[in-house]
């Protein structure tokens, strides 16, 4: 949602359900983590009531702990979390699974992925991170597709097969069948939809995600 109107977000939330949109990715941030303030708990709370969408509440925040629960009652159903800003990050994946969410952890593009690795057992999701986070409209970070096939190995190696990969940063039609075929299965995309037609952007994205899955089946 860092793309859309913030004067209209409850029309942007609804246009992207039109548009076959699943998941609604929200950037949380705190000007502290990263360099850039956006929404809080209240304005997820607001929009919960006008949509069906899975909220993937994304916390680029320095103190994550303390605004989980606040997230988690606002209406959010998965919650990411940074490694870089997590003191005991294990205990922090696991109070957001009490919470009744999906919990992730989150890779800048410089951490190594190890600290994915060492909490993928209490993770549903890992999130690499594909720019380095805080603004919309980055260039994609090519690095990401190394590092993504080496994490979708280690977790399909060590009992972890259900976790999935999530990308965030960058992402666009022209890059979506390759970052599919590196191992990721949850695309965020916001720049790249909301320039131009929503609808026809967000079939084009699908389109290729499909054939990056139906290359690597």
């Amino acid at each position: 949602m860092l793309s859309a109107d913030f004067s209209q977000l409850r029309y942007d939330v609804q246009r992207c359900a039109e548009a076959g949109a699943e998941i609604l990715h929200i950037d949380v941030m705190d000007g502290h983590f990263v360099p850039n303030i956006t929404i809080g708990p209240l304005v997820v709370k607001a929009l919960r009531p006008h949509s069906q969408l899975i909220f993937d509440c994304h916390l680029m925040i320095s103190n994550p702990d303390a605004y989980i629960g606040a997230f988690a009652d606002a209406g959010a159903q998965w919650i990411s979390v940074h490694a870089e800003a997590c003191t005991h990050l294990h205990r922090t994946l696991q109070n957001i699974r009490s919470r009744g969410c999906k919990a992730g952890v989150v890779c800048n593009p410089a951490t190594p992925i190890e600290f994915a690795t060492a909490a993928a057992e209490y993770a549903d999701f890992v999130l690499l991170m594909s720019v380095n986070p805080g603004f919309g409209g980055q260039e994609f970070i090519p690095s990401f597709y190394r590092r993504c096939a080496e994490l979708r190995s280690w977790l399909d190696t060590h009992g972890c097969e259900h976790v999935q990969i999530e990308v965030d940063g960058g992402v666009k039609p022209g890059n979506a069948e390759q970052i599919v075929r590196a191992g990721a299965n949850i695309l965020v995309s916001g720049n790249a939809l909301f320039s131009g037609d929503l609808e026809a952007n967000t079939k084009a994205l699908r389109a290729a995600a499909e054939a990056g899955r139906t290359a690597t089946a």
